[in-house]
């Protein structure tokens, strides 16, 4: 059984009698809950055949996972078995079952193959490194006037390469969205007058990736959605069949809906089927770049033929923490200094649970909110943070915090510093300290055995083996001692193959005067010789070699264990790499620039309630979802949060790019252009960069949102002024606190 009480105003969605329904539902207000027990009914109630199915579709895998957990218990509820009925997925694993179902419609073979992030990754930096190669100066029009060409020379070789990657991830994401093949692409670009250096780049990438796909005989997630709506229209009868299997289709997370994602589901219901939506467009925050909008929800809960219900209760926040959210929307929408982002939040404003409500609001303290009234510097910010932890920690051994970082980097640092001060960590960052440092160790191994007449890298190597006397002040002085003379040897055989006439290590002249460096060379040079010989091995039997030798946390051990398999399956997909491929792979991880998948807890969902008594520390992105008894949120000023006015800055504008352009916005909106109206081409430079920066600050200041709703008894909100001392507090920041002043005045 379950002890779900509905609301009344989850009442009036529970009795849902078919057709298109939308649902605006505030943070806290049990959508989930509700769509799960919705799902429940129609399958007991629904007049669903044997053969039918009630069709929840989610944004990831761990809500799925959720979903049919609780789906299970209401059917179990109603005395049917669970597992029958319905079925949850995510959108892509939607459209892989209907891709899978005909693969001949997609024009697929039955063995097709899905690649994974990792490997897309891959494939489009190697398309794009490729044409920068081909075509080196063909972006130089985009660089500043002013930069020489010694600069200019390095742009191109350290800047542009991660660039156009990004450039051109955006662009294949788009094309697919507007079911843009590279043909018809190439069709429109020949039929153009004028020279478009930027779609050209990305026209000419987005062929060789999908050469690469077919290469592998392999479609990405992009290309199932755009396929399964291919498959569905071009065979009515399996749309047909689908349609019956499927009678009733609950779609969650619908302010992150794309034009494709709603085109399938839209085709799937059909003109009059049952559709329902929930969504809050006001917790939007994965649009930047992508595909996404929440303006998708907000037509269709003004379309004339769907019925537009409200989820505003929410028993999470004390009150004083929802009128400050509220606050927020009413602001934004009415006194923005950017009247273009003035529709980022819409209503509806949250309100308390009802009376007699079980899950009723924590009660209320305004003094558990705190607006810092001055800006910190960077450092200062973080030790501010330590030492309320410290204070607040000991008194609250039951209940749970954490701190929201607008960026991962900044999550790290502060990581760094609670771990100094022997306060519980647990990182819900893109990865945790202990995979970076892990990773990071086993990199510089394979780098020194990817090239072992390398000095230098061998005395890397001496540093990893050991790294724990860098703890102790003259374990590291005889460390760094060592480490200088091994970068200096001209022949590194000398040292670990000695012969009688060329003997590094009896040169050296330690073995009287410091024995136990004398034995420490003798070792490493044993280790040494050991790993070289289990270059023959395959690379996963190689790491964990490697990892038995420097490791003995067991913490460590496991994440190696991880770490190697994650390397023998690119090693079995990619059959021409040599360590020097696999070892920056793992250099990738080891530098958080690609999510390690399978070693963060959010994988699998996270729980905030396991943690109590420990620090919890995210990006705002990633605590979407989740809520905590205390929240710091960090570092609200106006680079991490602009108001788009003039003298903003902007982390997508390049300082090497001339007339401040956005150039993964424009290229966009060149492609939009191109295919909406090819013989108008309503393209002006510039304008895409001024809308991608009212798009990210209207994004910004949703995230905001979303941070401030996670908390449910305290909330602490701080600034600081950044890395050069310029930075001011964001205009949102700057209404909140004065609001909140003159409220706690009165």
């Amino acid at each position: 059984m379950t002890n779900f009480n509905p609301r009344p105003k989850q009442q009036e969605i529970l009795a849902y009698p078919g057709g298109k329904l939308g649902v605006s539902a505030v943070p806290g207000s049990g959508k989930t809950w509700t769509l799960s027990a919705l799902a429940a009914e129609l399958v007991a109630d629904g007049g669903l055949h044997d053969n039918q199915e009630v069709l929840v579709v989610t944004l990831v895998n761990a809500a799925v996972d959720n979903f049919a957990a609780r789906v299970g218990q209401f059917v179990r509820a109603q005395g049917l078995l669970p597992n029958l009925g319905y079925r949850v997925r995510t959108l892509h694993g939607l459209c892989h079952d209907i891709v899978r179902e005909r693969p001949a419609l997609a024009g697929l073979a039955n063995d097709f193959q899905i690649i994974d992030e990792r490997e897309g990754n891959g494939i489009l930096q190697d398309a794009a490194e490729a044409w920068l190669r081909e075509f080196p100066h063909a972006l130089d029009d985009f660089l500043a006037h002013e930069i020489e060409e010694r600069k200019a020379a390095w742009i191109r070789r350290e800047q542009l390469p991660a660039l156009v990657s990004r450039i051109a991830a955006s662009f294949i994401k788009q094309a697919k969205d507007l079911r843009l093949t590279p043909a018809e692409l190439r069709y429109h670009l020949d039929n153009f007058a004028e020279p478009l250096p930027l779609l050209e780049m990305g026209a000419a990438i987005y062929v060789e990736y999908q050469r690469a796909l077919a290469y592998r005989g392999a479609v990405d997630f992009d290309d199932l959605m755009r396929l399964a709506l291919q498959a569905l229209r071009l065979d009515r009868q399996f749309l047909e069949r689908l349609r019956y299997r499927w009678p009733y289709i609950l779609e969650d997370e619908a302010q992150d809906s794309s034009q494709l994602q709603e085109e399938i589901l839209a085709t799937l219901a059909g003109p009059q089927g049952n559709w329902v939506r929930v969504g809050d467009t006001n917790q939007a925050i994965y649009e930047t770049f992508t595909t996404a909008s929440p303006r998708y929800l907000r037509d269709f809960l003004r379309a004339p033929d769907v019925t537009a219900l409200d989820l505003p209760n929410s028993g999470r926040s004390m009150q004083s923490i929802i009128e400050l959210a509220n606050y927020l929307i009413t602001w934004s929408r009415t006194s923005h200094p950017t009247p273009g982002v003035r529709d980022a939040l819409t209503l509806p404003y949250i309100e308390p649970a009802p009376p007699g409500d079980p899950q009723s609001n924590p009660p209320d303290d305004p003094d558990k909110i705190f607006l810092a009234a001055r800006g910190f510097a960077p450092q200062e910010e973080l030790r501010a943070v330590v030492k309320s932890l410290q204070g607040w920690l000991p008194d609250h051994p039951a209940e749970t915090v954490a701190v929201l970082a607008p960026r991962n980097n900044r999550g790290f640092e502060l990581a760094n510093l609670l771990k100094e001060q022997g306060i519980p960590v647990v990182e819900l960052l893109r990865s945790t300290r202990a995979t970076r440092e892990t990773a990071g160790a086993l990199t510089h191994l394979l780098r020194y055995l990817a090239e072992p007449t390398s000095s230098r890298k061998l005395a890397t190597a001496y540093r990893v083996w050991r790294r724990a006397d860098r703890e102790d002040e003259e374990l590291q002085r005889a460390l760094k001692w060592v480490t200088q003379r091994l970068r200096k040897i001209r022949r590194v055989e000398d040292y670990l193959w000695p012969r009688a006439d060329r003997d590094w290590l009896a040169a050296l002249g330690v073995e009287g005067e410091s024995p136990a460096i004398h034995a420490q060379l003798v070792e490493f040079r044993r280790l040494v010789r050991r790993w070289q010989d289990a270059t023959a091995l395959p690379i996963d039997q190689l790491l964990l070699t490697l990892a038995h030798d420097v490791f003995t946390a067991p913490s460590d051990l496991a994440l190696a264990h991880k770490l190697a398999g994650v390397l023998q399956h690119l090693a079995e997909q990619h059959t021409d790499w040599r360590l020097p491929q696999l070892a920056e792979e793992l250099k990738v991880v080891a530098k958080n620039e690609r999510k390690f998948l399978g070693m963060a807890a959010d994988d699998t969902g996270f729980d905030p309630e396991k943690y109590k008594g420990q620090v919890v520390i995210a990006t705002l992105h990633k605590a979407k979802g989740l809520e905590w008894d205390k929240v710091y949120l960090l570092s609200v000023n106006d680079y991490n949060f602009p108001a788009a006015l003039p003298g903003d800055s902007f982390i997508a504008e390049k300082w090497f790019v001339r007339d401040n352009l956005n150039l993964q916005a424009e290229t966009l909106a060149q492609l939009k252009a191109l295919y909406r109206e090819p013989q108008l081409f309503p393209y002006d430079e510039g304008g895409a960069t001024q809308a991608a920066r009212r798009e990210y600050a209207e994004e910004r200041l949703r995230l905001l949102y979303v941070g401030i709703t996670r908390a449910r008894r305290e909330l602490v909100i701080t600034w600081n002024t950044g890395r050069y001392g310029k930075q001011q507090p964001a205009a949102a920041f700057i209404a909140l606190q004065t609001w909140w002043e003159q409220r706690s005045s009165e």
